[in-house]
């Protein structure tokens, strides 16, 4: 799968797991609510990593941690 996919399914598993809306998870990481948008239906090929760095601390998590899933292994990802 490709990486842009693997990053949307991660957010989307962690929205749903923590009860978040776009809405929400815009306001805790202080991302726009139009970026997130764009990340979890992979209209956008390059996702900054402050962005993900964001994203992630909204879910108390480090970006070791938000990485840490079998959506990440190597065997997974197509670049």
């Amino acid at each position: 799968m490709k990486l842009q996919k693997a990053i949307a399914l991660r957010i989307s598993n962690l929205m749903r797991l923590n009860n978040y809306s776009q809405y929400e998870l815009s306001k805790r990481s202080t991302v726009e609510q139009s970026t997130i948008f764009h990340i979890l239906n992979e209209d956008t090929k390059h996702i900054k990593i402050q962005t993900i760095f964001k994203i992630a601390d909204a879910f108390n998590l480090s970006l070791k941690e938000f990485f840490d899933d079998n959506l990440f292994d190597k065997t997974n990802i197509e670049i």
